[in-house]
């Protein structure tokens, strides 16, 4: 139960801070956001609050920010057509209903003729009398239909009346949030766990271990081991795991100022087929507010280099796609991570959160990264690309994507289950 919950709410969480950085800036663009989703697939629970509705999907394998604009979402009116329009007392139209079967009252029943919905917002049409009249429509009007409601979007509302700049931000968001929340991660990480000091100074001693045996006492700072001056805490982890259960001579500076020079016998640790020494102590920690700020900055810039060092294996050649991991890899790396504690389990969620921001700004078809490229094309030539090409490019890479996902996972399946 653990595991479930802690991959529901990194899962979560690292999906919906992906999502949230394209929504405040489609918003901050002016773009309407028809909808802010979280997982695919058939929809388990939907809000509606203001122009946007809220929904939980069923398959846990992403999100969405559907914008106005960005497909087909508009209605066409075609000649013919006959409506039921809703007006205020100033005769401007509040509702456009595709059915006959309405309750509303100020209804004028229209068969259509010609309408603008986009620019000019007017629809115009033959009353009950056969006589051609003309409704200006509200910004705000909506379309009904079986009883489903969408607001109408007007141009300047819609993704693609925005600037490049405008909307390369709304899709960059994305992953730029991506990196955000792992910095955040690591920063709360420093705060409450505290952030380790370089210095060889001995925080806690273990009881019963190797170094309480042996005298060491907490805020030991170790300068010797065996004759070689120790400076960092590294150096003392090195020579520790480098000497499995062979005695080796501390010389430690005591918290009171004297000396004292102590025999230590490592613990021989088997792990992954080799030994290494251990002594059962804990190293310092800094839990500096500012420090923490900063070591949030450094681990994610570090786990950035990290990743994108081993995105440079998979594209050489060096990193198999047997090695990738979809969601079932990720649940069971997430149970072995839980039972080593809290810690843990937020470094696990900062370093997927900087995955996911990665692998969306690679510059594939139908991931962010894609998306920008085609941006650029476009600020260089001055003109947007041909939509419908630029949408078959995008439609070709998610089923590619659809493809590798399911190559994953099958590997994942075989990998954990056969």
């Amino acid at each position: 139960m653990e595991t479930v919950i802690a991959f529901i709410l990194i899962f979560g969480s690292l999906v919906f801070f992906h999502e949230l950085g394209h929504f405040i800036f489609a918003k901050r663009a002016g773009i309407m956001v028809r909808e802010f989703a979280i997982g695919m697939g058939p929809k388990i629970f939907g809000m509606t609050k203001g122009e946007t509705i809220y929904t939980l999907r069923l398959l846990p394998i992403g999100g969405y920010v559907r914008m106005a604009g960005e497909e087909t979402d508009t209605v066409e009116l075609q000649p013919g057509y006959r409506v039921a329009l809703v007006t205020n007392e100033d005769n401007i139209v509040e509702k456009i209903v595709l059915n006959q079967k309405t309750q509303y009252q100020n209804v004028v029943f229209l068969e259509v003729e010609r309408a603008d919905l986009e620019r000019e917002l007017w629809i115009e049409g033959y009353d009950e009398e056969e006589k051609l009249v003309r409704y200006q429509v509200a910004r705000t009007a909506t379309v009904v239909e079986n009883g489903t409601e969408q607001i109408i979007a007007p141009y300047d509302r819609q993704f693609n009346s925005k600037s490049v700049g405008a909307r390369a931000m709304a899709i960059f968001a994305g992953p730029l949030f991506n990196f955000i929340l792992a910095f955040f991660i690591f920063m709360v990480i420093g705060l409450i766990q505290g952030i380790p000091v370089d210095d060889p100074i001995i925080s806690t001693v273990n009881e019963d271990s190797p170094a309480s045996v042996a005298g060491l006492q907490d805020g030991d700072k170790v300068v010797k081991v065996d004759g070689k001056t120790i400076t960092s805490w590294d150096e003392l982890s090195e020579q520790i795991q480098t000497n499995p259960a062979t005695a080796i001579t501390f010389d430690v500076e005591r918290a009171d100022g004297s000396t004292a020079t102590l025999e230590v016998t490592p613990k021989a640790v088997e792990q992954n087929g080799e030994e290494f020494g251990q002594i059962g102590v804990m190293r310092s920690m800094d839990t500096n507010p500012l420090k923490a700020v900063v070591y949030g900055a450094e681990e994610t810039y570090n786990m950035t280099v990290l990743i994108l060092k081993m995105v440079g294996k998979l594209v050489t050649g060096q990193f198999s796609i047997d090695d990738l991991s979809g969601p079932v890899g990720i649940y069971k790396a997430t149970e072995t991570v839980v039972t080593f504690g809290l810690y843990n389990v937020l470094y696990w969620a900062a370093m997927l959160s900087v995955n996911l921001g990665i692998m969306n700004l690679l510059p594939l078809p139908a991931l962010d990264g894609g998306r920008l490229l085609f941006f650029a094309f476009e600020a260089v030539r001055g003109k947007p690309l041909d939509s419908q090409k630029e949408g078959m490019v995008h439609f070709v890479g998610i089923v590619l994507l659809m493809i590798l996902m399911v190559v994953v996972t099958w590997n994942d399946i075989q990998r954990f289950f056969f």
